[in-house]
C-alpha cells in the first residue's frame, strides 16, 4: 500500500523528518518497505532556462539541423544545434542547459551535454513539450509566449510543481483500519502523542450540506444482514472533465492513473479515508428506484472491462428498478451504468457491505480491486456518511454539481462497539513487565478506545467498530504493545519451560528424530505451497474458488516442490542437493485421500571437493543408504520389488506385508527437463503413516554385544543376467542357519571372459555363534547349503 506523505499532512501535523516517520510507522507494526520521490514532472524540469532564439540558419553540414544562437540571460549566448522544422529566429523558447537531466516515460534519463554534431558546437537543447513531461506532443519544440515568459528565468518558476515522499507499507490483512491515509494518520499520531513527539490531529466530521430542491429516486435494502448501511445522494448538472492538477498528482503519488473527476474524488476518498464509493449514471437507472440484493443463479452481468459474468446469485448485486445488475456490490461495476463522458446526474454511493460475501463474490468471479480488498476485510460502518459528504462537496467544487434533496439511507440496526474487560494481571502476564494503569488509559484514549469504566484490576472498554480486528483481551493488550513500543520491553535472562516427553506413538517424534538423522546426514528441511498447478488432472483435487490459476489443484506428490527448489540453488551455483521435506499430498479417488510422507532428494556431489578426495559423484545408492538409516529405526523387515512409476526412470519399491512403505529411483529425464535440471537427481518418499504404525508395534530389540569373532566367507556366482542381487539376497534369507548374519553383494562383472548372457556377483556372508568360536565343519555346512540353494533356484555356478 503506498502513502503519500503530502496526503497524510492532510491530516497530521508533524515536524519529523521523512525516513524518521518511517521508523516510526514500522515500530508500529505499519512495516515501511521503501521510500520513493515522486515529481509531478519527473527532473521538476531543473536546469530548464526561458530562452531567446536570436539566430536561426541553416546547418552547413545536416539537411534537416539548423544552427542557432540562444540568448539564456545574463548575457550569455549560447550555440545550440536544432532539428526541429518549427525553430525561428525571435521566439522564446525553454533551454536545456549543459548538465540537465532529460527522462523518458520509463524514468530513463540522459544528460545535455556540449558536443560538437556535424562538425559544429552545441552548447544545449531547445525542448519540445514531450521532452520536458508537459505532454505528449513532439510536433516540434515549445515556442513561449515572450510576455509571459521572462529570459534568463528558470522554466520551473512558471509551473505549480509538485514533489512527493511516498511510503510503501507492507500492510498485513487485519489492518482495516490503515488502509487509508486517513487511519494511518490517526495510528500514526496515536504513536507520537503517547511518547512524547510533537503531532496535531484533526479528526474528520461530515460536511453541511446545501441540497436543491427534490427528487423521486427511492431506495430498498432487501437484506441487512447483507447490507447493514447504505446511502445514496443525487447530484445534478454534473460536468464531466479533467480533474486539476493537485487531484491528478495525489493520485499519481500512489500509482493511480486519473481518468476523469468524478471517478477521481471517489478514488480521492477511497484512499483518503478508506471507504470505497461507487457513482452510476443516474439517467440509466431504470424505474428511479435502486434496490440492494441478489438476483437468481446464473443471471448474466458485463461489468465495466467489458467481460460477460454469470451470477452465483450469493452475490450482493447494485440493481435498478427492474432488478437490472447494475454492479456488483463492493467489488465491480457495471458496463451499462458507469459514468461517462455524456453523464449529466450522479447516484452517489456509500455502503458497509457484508465482509463475508463481498470476499466470496471477489474470489468467485477472480475479481481484487481496491474496494474489494477493503469491504472484504471490514471498512468503517461509521465513516459510511462522512465520506459520502465529503464526496459531494469535492464534485460540487471540480464537477459543478448540485445536490438535490435529501440523501437516501438505510441503517436500521446501528453496528456496535465491541465491548471487552481489560485486566492489568493479564497485560503483566503477556508482556512480561508492568505498565502503569494511567500509561495504559493514555494509550487506550489515543487509539478511540474508550474507558467505560474502572474496575479492581482493570477497565471495562469500547472498541470502536473500526477496529475490526480488535474483539478480545489478547487484541487489545497487542494494541497496547505497539503504541508502548515493543522496544521498551526487555528480553528476559532466562527462559523456564516444561520439558515434554513424547510418546513413541507420537507421529511428531518420529519426524523429529528422522529430521535431526538427515541434518546430522548434510540434508536441509525445506517446506513448500501444498497449492500447485498441474498438467495432468487425473486423481487430482481442484480448490472451488483459486487464488489463481498457478494455485488451483492441491499437490499429488512432493517431488515437483522438491525438484523446484533443487533449480533455484542450481541456478544460484550451489548443484550439490541434499533436501528433505514433510508433508502431505491430496488425491481424488473413490473419495478425498490424505496422506503424509517425507521425501528426500539428493542431486551433484556427495562429498564437497577437496585436495584429498576425487570428485564424488551422487546416486541411486547413496539415497537408498540414507533411506537405510532411517528405516533401521523402525526394527522391521522389508521386501525390495522393482516399482514401475512415470516418475522414475529407475525405481524400487520397499514393501511391507504387500503396502508399499518406500519408493525409490532416479527421477526421470522428463521430469528433468519439465524443471530444466540437467544433472541427475534421486528421489525418495517414505509414507508417514504406515511407518508410525509399524513403529507403534514396538518390535525393535537391544541384545549383548558378541563375545566371539564374526567369521567371513565368499561366493563368486556366476549367474543369469536376468537374476538380481535382491533374488539372491532372499534366497540366502531363508536358510534355516542360525549363524548366518549379514550377506553383502561387493563386486559385479559383466564383460569379457563371461558366456553369453552372464554376469558375476561376488557375495561376502558374515557367520558368527554367540556362545562359542565357529568349528570349520559348521562354516562349511552352512557355505555347502547356499551353494545348492543358488544352484537350484537360480542354476548358478562357482567361479574360483
Amino acid at each position: 500500500m503506498k502513502i503519500s506523505k503530502n496526503w497524510l499532512k492532510d491530516y497530521i501535523s508533524t515536524e519529523l523528518k521523512t525516513e524518521r516517520i518511517g521508523e516510526f510507522l514500522t515500530d508500529i507494526g505499519l512495516e515501511v518497505e521503501g521510500i520513493e520521490k515522486f515529481e509531478s514532472i519527473q527532473g521538476s524540469l531543473e536546469g530548464i532556462v526561458v530562452g531567446k532564439v536570436l539566430t536561426c540558419e541553416k546547418h552547413p553540414n545536416a539537411d534537416k539541423l539548423k544552427k542557432t544562437t540562444v540568448d539564456v540571460g545574463n548575457g550569455k549566448i549560447l550555440n545550440i544545434v536544432c532539428g526541429a522544422p518549427n525553430v525561428e529566429a525571435g521566439q522564446t523558447v525553454p533551454v536545456a542547459v549543459v548538465g540537465t537531466k532529460i527522462y523518458d516515460k520509463t524514468g530513463s534519463f540522459f544528460e545535455i551535454k556540449e558536443a560538437k554534431i556535424r562538425g559544429e558546437v552545441s552548447q544545449g537543447m531547445i525542448c519540445a513539450e514531450d521532452e520536458l513531461g508537459l505532454s505528449e506532443d513532439h510536433g516540434g519544440i515549445m515556442v513561449l509566449d515572450e510576455t509571459k515568459f521572462e529570459v534568463g528565468k528558470n522554466f520551473a518558476d512558471y509551473f505549480e510543481l509538485t514533489s512527493d515522499e511516498v511510503f510503501e507499507i507492507g500492510l498485513t490483512p487485519n489492518r482495516t483500519d490503515a488502509m487509508s491515509h486517513y487511519g494511518v494518520a490517526r495510528d500514526l499520531h496515536a504513536f507520537l502523542s503517547t511518547n512524547q513527539q510533537k503531532s496535531q490531529f484533526e479528526k474528520i466530521s461530515s460536511e453541511a450540506l446545501e441540497n436543491e430542491g427534490s427528487h423521486d429516486f427511492t431506495l430498498e435494502v432487501e437484506d441487512t444482514e447483507l447490507t447493514p448501511r447504505y446511502i445514496g445522494a443525487i447530484i445534478e448538472d454534473i460536468k464531466v472533465m479533467e480533474s486539476p492538477a493537485w487531484l491528478k498528482d495525489r493520485l499519481k503519488a500512489i500509482g493511480l492513473g486519473p481518468i476523469n473527476n468524478v471517478v477521481d474524488i471517489t478514488n480521492y476518498i477511497l484512499h483518503g479515508y478508506g471507504q470505497p464509493l461507487h457513482a452510476f449514471d443516474a439517467d440509466k437507472i431504470e424505474g428511479k428506484k435502486v434496490k440492494v440484493g441478489t438476483v437468481k443463479a446464473g443471471t448474466k452481468f458485463t461489468t465495466l472491462d467489458n467481460v460477460e459474468r454469470t451470477l452465483n446469485g450469493s452475490e450482493i448485486i447494485i440493481k435498478d428498478g427492474k432488478d437490472h445488475p447494475m454492479c456488483i456490490a463492493g467489488v465491480f461495476g457495471g458496463i451499462n451504468s458507469g459514468v461517462s463522458g455524456d453523464t449529466k446526474t450522479i447516484f452517489l454511493e456509500s455502503a458497509y457491505f457484508n465482509p463475508v460475501a463481498v470476499r466470496k463474490a471477489a474470489k468467485f468471479h477472480g475479481l481484487n480491486t481496491d474496494a474489494s480488498f477493503r469491504f472484504e476485510r471490514g471498512v468503517d460502518p461509521s465513516i459510511t456518511r462522512t465520506a459520502l459528504t465529503h464526496a459531494i462537496k469535492m464534485i460540487q467544487e471540480l464537477a459543478g454539481g448540485k445536490l438535490v434533496g435529501e440523501l437516501l439511507e438505510e441503517y436500521p440496526q446501528k453496528i456496535e462497539d465491541s465491548y471487552i474487560i481489560l485486566r492489568f494481571s493479564k497485560i503483566e502476564q503477556i508482556l512480561g513487565t508492568k505498565i502503569h494503569r494511567e500509561k495504559v488509559k493514555e494509550i487506550l484514549k489515543a487509539l478511540d478506545i474508550q474507558v467505560l469504566n474502572e474496575i479492581q484490576n482493570g477497565f471495562e472498554i469500547s472498541v470502536p467498530a473500526y477496529r475490526a480486528d480488535v474483539t478480545r483481551e489478547i487484541d487489545v493488550i497487542e494494541e497496547i504493545l505497539r503504541i508502548y513500543g515493543y522496544n521498551k520491553i526487555d528480553a528476559p535472562q532466562k527462559i523456564s519451560f516444561t520439558p515434554v516427553k513424547l510418546s513413541s506413538k507420537d507421529q511428531d517424534e518420529l519426524e523429529n528424530s528422522w529430521a535431526r538423522s538427515l541434518q546430522s546426514l548434510g540434508f536441509y528441511e525445506v517446506m513448500n505451497n501444498s497449492l500447485t498447478s498441474v498438467k495432468d488432472e487425473t486423481d487430482a483435487v481442484k480448490l472451488l474458488n483459486p487464488l489463481s490459476n498457478d494455485l488451483a489443484f492441491m499437490r499429488k506428490s512432493l517431488m515437483e516442490g522438491l525438484l523446484q527448489n533443487a533449480i533455484y540453488n542450481i541456478n544460484r551455483k550451489n548443484q550439490d542437493i541434499k533436501f528433505f521435506e514433510f508433508g502431505k499430498i491430496y488425491h481424488k479417488k473413490d473419495q478425498y485421500e490424505e496422506r503424509k510422507q517425507l521425501a528426500i532428494l539428493i542431486s551433484g556431489r556427495d562429498v564437497a571437493e577437496n585436495w584429498l578426495q576425487q570428485k564424488s559423484v551422487t546416486n541411486f545408492y547413496n539415497l537408498k543408504a540414507y533411506v537405510k538409516v532411517l528405516l533401521e529405526r523402525l526394527g522391521i523387515e522389508y521386501k525390495e520389488v522393482a516399482l514401475a512409476d512415470e516418475r522414475f526412470s529407475d525405481a524400487l519399491a520397499y514393501e511391507v506385508n504387500g503396502k508399499a512403505l518406500v519408493r525409490i529411483g532416479k527421477v526421470s529425464s522428463a521430469m528433468l527437463k519439465e524443471f530444466d535440471i540437467d544433472q541427475e537427481c534421486f528421489y525418495a518418499e517414505i509414507e508417514l503413516e504406515l511407518a508410525q504404525e509399524l513403529r507403534s508395534k514396538d518390535t525393535l530389540k537391544f541384545k549383548d554385544i558378541p563375545k566371539f569373532n564374526k567369521i567371513r566367507r565368499d561366493l563368486a556366482l556366476l549367474i543369469d543376467k536376468n537374476v538380481a542381487y535382491q533374488d539372491l539376497y532372499q534366497t540366502a534369507r531363508k536358510n534355516k542357519s542360525p549363524y548366518l548374519k549379514n550377506i553383502n553383494l561387493f563386486d559385479v562383472y559383466e564383460g569379457k571372459n563371461l558366456p553369453e548372457g552372464k554376469k558375476s556377483y561376488a557375495l561376502s556372508f558374515e557367520l558368527l555363534n554367540e556362545e562359542k568360536t565357529l568349528e570349520e565343519k559348521e562354516i562349511s555346512e552352512v557355505m555347502d547349503s547356499l551353494v545348492k540353494s543358488f544352484q537350484k533356484e537360480f542354476n548358478a555356478e562357482l567361479r574360483s
